[in-house]
């Protein structure tokens, strides 16, 4: 089956850094686009960042460019969100999600498009 393991979240203070984690089993990972998501209640999940199959494409919503870099390693088949300059607005419990590419050059930013999903790990930034 395949299972989606996000790790790394955590408290941290406004400015500070998080890396989070999100290892792959049950697929030939290098044939998924992958994606970070973030939910707070009351409001829908969000897109965050995204990356292609093979590394070479990625996107990110406005609010965390500069900041924020996805990236993976096919040989561990684990992709990571690097966190920096972490603001109050980014509390939220994010989820890892994949799907399968298509498109080398297309990268979803709609949680419909996704397959599979993570159990979320708490992301909180206190001010």
């Amino acid at each position: 089956q395949v299972q989606l393991v996000e790790s790394g979240g955590g408290l941290v203070q406004a400015g500070g850094s998080l890396r989070l984690s999100c290892a792959a089993s049950g697929l030939t990972f290098s044939m998924y686009h992958m994606g970070w998501f973030r939910q707070t209640p009351g409001k829908e999940r969000e897109f965050v960042a995204a990356i292609s199959s093979s590394g070479g494409s990625t996107s990110y919503t406005d609010s965390v460019k500069g900041r924020f870099t996805i990236s993976r390693d096919n040989a561990k088949d684990t992709v990571f969100l690097q966190m920096n300059s972490l603001k109050p607005d980014d509390t939220a419990v994010y989820y890892c999600a994949a799907t399968h590419s298509w498109s080398e050059d297309y990268l979803s930013t709609r949680s419909s498009n996704y397959d599979t999903w993570g159990q979320g790990t708490q992301v909180t930034v206190s001010s």
